[in-house]
């Protein structure tokens, strides 16, 4: 039983906001320190953030849940075990996945060494290009800025793009809320305040020709973000090397959207440098006086226990289908590893042509459809940044279903095929995303399609699905062993 199945939710609920509501308004800054900015004559600045003491071998120390946290997470992080945080924590259900924003919580801790600053960054929602973006609009405000940006124009992503539009694909992509992608631009090249363009080339450091202009550079900055992003959610990543060879722990109390700043600049920047990026003078202060402070509303957007709808094979009844990847990239690559492939059985390698088509897993409306791509919004709004929303990838163009199409389960989504992104063979790959933020394919939420559940491999793309004793396992193949039959 789940948390809004259990007889005593209402109560411990209403515990939980009693706790958080009696908080004063500053009090964030527990778990936000970025909360402490305030106005000085020369801008924002922070107060002093504390020092982690050497915590006693599975000393209880005090922790209040973030959006989106789960309890292997939250063993990675703080390096112990799930079952010594049910132990300290008895009112978790046994089925909890995601944990109540807020909640108090005690977990025991077995202290590492090189964990880094508590200074909070930004908060997740204000991360992931989900509700909290839904009010901004790029290019307006690009253009009430005097900076390069507002004069930028370049061929990417299939189309000429003015510098805002290059901003707003990337978010779309990478789901990426597209204020922090403008913070970034203006911290490291003066976007929206210099009317000088500094090197566009290489703008913001990566000196890869595969990664020239500001658009690939701007996709090799996203696509680093949500590797640390969801690598510290999934307890994945808990530590990352800087350029120097020094080692960081990221802090266990720290959040999502923190570590993935953290890990981009541990990309680029070490020392001084580095520090100055992640701490109160760096990025977040830049996004404080371009936006405002964002930890005025701290919105969370994973709520309490988040359970994946209903969802059937994205092919026809009756019709077996090959599982050719399991877990791997939603977009990009790396982090999250919220997709997974399925191929029809016509196709026996290469990118020839099927009459099988993918079809919707569930009810929705078609809130994207472009080269390759069908976004099928499960909430019926038509904004692919609210609630669940299916991704497809590598949709023919003939046949792909149009722009605001209502579907209902089993309807036709488009054929197979190689269009689109990296594939060696006709397949499709689809994934999932909640108010902005990939869902990873195996977690505390993972991918379940008429019961079938995947699973990690020791590798992207391998891994399986199982229903009770049954097991696909995942294979580029298609052999019999990764066939799987939809009964819808």
């Amino acid at each position: 039983m789940n948390w809004t199945g259990r007889p005593g939710l209402p109560l411990l609920l209403a515990t939980v906001l009693l706790l958080t509501a009696c908080l004063p308004a500053v009090s964030a800054a527990e778990m936000t320190p970025a909360g402490l900015l305030t106005e000085q004559a020369g801008g924002p600045t922070a107060t002093p953030l504390p020092e982690r003491p050497l915590y006693d071998p599975g000393e209880l120390v005090a922790y209040r849940a973030q959006t989106g946290d789960t309890l292997p997470s939250l063993a990675a992080r703080f390096n112990t075990t799930i079952a010594e945080i049910r132990t300290a924590n008895p009112q978790i259900p046994l089925d909890a996945s995601t944990m109540p924003p807020g909640m108090p919580m005690q977990i025991p801790i077995y202290y590492l060494p090189l964990w880094g600053t508590p200074f909070q960054i930004l908060p997740d929602n204000l991360f992931v290009n989900g509700p909290s973006a839904q009010a901004f609009n790029t290019e307006s405000f690009v253009a009430t800025h005097s900076g390069w940006l507002k004069d930028y124009s370049t061929y990417a992503a299939g189309a000429n793009r003015s510098g805002a539009q290059v901003v707003d694909v990337v978010a779309l992509n990478y789901s990426i809320d597209p204020r922090l992608l403008l913070a970034i631009l203006e911290y490291q090249t003066g976007a929206l305040s210099r009317p000088d363009a500094p090197d566009t080339i290489y703008a913001l450091g990566f000196r890869e020709y595969s990664r020239s202009g500001i658009y690939l550079q701007l996709t090799w900055a996203a696509n680093l973000l949500n590797n640390g992003y969801y690598g510290w959610r999934t307890g994945l990543q808990t530590s990352f090397e800087r350029p120097n060879g020094s080692l960081e722990r990221p802090d266990p109390w720290q959040n999502a959207a923190s570590v993935g700043v953290q890990y981009y600049y541990s990309r680029l920047y070490s020392g001084v440098e580095y520090d100055t990026a992640v701490g109160p003078q760096g990025l977040a202060r830049t996004y404080h006086t371009l936006f405002g402070d964002p930890w005025t509303v701290n919105a969370p957007h994973i709520p309490v226990s988040l359970q994946q709808p209903d969802l059937r094979f994205p092919f026809r009844a009756g019709e077996s289908w090959a599982y050719t990847g399991g877990p791997h990239t939603g977009w990009g690559q790396g982090e999250p590893y919220a997709a997974i492939d399925f191929a029809p059985p016509n196709v026996v390698g290469g990118c020839a042509p099927t009459d099988r088509l993918a079809v919707a897993v569930a009810d929705g409306v078609v809130a994207r459809s472009e080269i390759g791509i069908v976004v099928l919004d499960l909430d019926g709004d038509g904004d692919e940044r609210t609630g669940w929303v299916i991704f497809y990838l590598h949709l023919a163009n003939v046949g792909r279903a149009p722009l605001g199409a209502v579907l209902r389960a089993g309807d036709p989504v488009g054929y197979p095929s190689c269009e689109r992104g990296t594939s060696t063979g006709t397949h499709i790959h689809i994934a999932r995303r909640f108010n902005g933020e990939w869902i990873p394919a195996d977690g505390a939420i993972p991918f379940n399609l008429e019961g079938w559940v995947a699973h990690n491999g020791n590798a992207a793309y391998s891994g399986t699905l199982t229903r009770g004793e049954q097991t696909v396992i995942a294979c580029q193949c298609a052999d019999a062993a990764s066939q799987v039959r939809s009964e819808r």
